[in-house]
């Protein structure tokens, strides 16, 4: 398979880097964060490196619904994802990982917080150095070789007003954490403005206001949270 070749045959770390994020891009995805993952026993044997895969905006939710995966049937983006992120792990002798398909589950939560691009936030959702709250993973590639990945970044929420403590109007999500059914109580009587455009409180997040990710997109994911 080339890719595996040109990764083994010796090109450099910034240089595979660079490989992988051109194989991504042609699909709308982007790596989120990385870090060196040797003798880690969560991961596939023999891999020395883990990036993090998700949405690369503007333009991901139009490319994927023009997918053959948009096709009706249950879980499109979990199928696309394994096929697209599969097939780029295959090419470069990498293994995808993903965050659906369990139990067990591989442990993603864990796994972004050692990126240094990736936090708990105040409402203790993940928050992302470019995405914020809206932040989300389609995949994992756990590669052999030692690839350069994104650096580590100071975590936004340090100089931040912190509005999404105060955003949510059903006080389903804050600093104690998440109130599962209290939040879908509030999406079945008052939640239109949540459930049409995304969660109040994820949009809450300055950095979150900065990230192309369009409503349509987060509509979907409502429905598919509030069944």
């Amino acid at each position: 398979m080339a890719g595996r070749q040109t990764l083994a045959a010796g090109l450099g770390a910034d240089a595979a880097l660079s490989e992988i994020k051109t194989r991504l891009a042609a699909h709308q995805l982007e790596i989120l964060g990385g870090f060196s993952a040797m003798d880690d026993p969560a991961l596939p044997a023999g891999t020395r490196t883990l990036l993090l895969i998700g949405p690369k905006e503007p333009g991901f939710w139009p490319h994927l619904t023009a997918q053959p995966e948009w096709d009706g049937a249950p879980d499109p983006v979990d199928r696309w994802s394994r096929r697209v992120i599969g097939r780029i792990a295959c090419d470069l002798g990498a293994k995808a990982l993903f965050p659906f398909g369990g139990p067990p589950y591989h442990p993603f939560y864990q796994w972004a917080l050692r990126t240094g691009r990736v936090w708990d936030s105040p409402v203790r959702l993940l928050v992302h150095a470019d995405q914020g709250l809206m932040v989300s993973f389609r995949g994992a590639l756990a590669l052999k070789e030692n690839v350069a990945f994104p650096p580590t970044v100071r975590k936004p929420c340090e100089s931040c007003t912190a509005p999404c403590l105060s955003a949510c109007p059903a006080g389903a999500l804050g600093e104690a954490g998440y109130d599962v059914p209290a939040c879908h109580d509030w999406l079945s009587t008052s939640g239109q403005d949540c459930m049409n455009s995304g969660c109040l409180v994820r949009r809450a997040c300055p950095v979150s206001a900065t990230y192309a990710r369009i409503p349509e997109q987060s509509a979907y994911h409502m429905r598919q949270f509030h069944r």
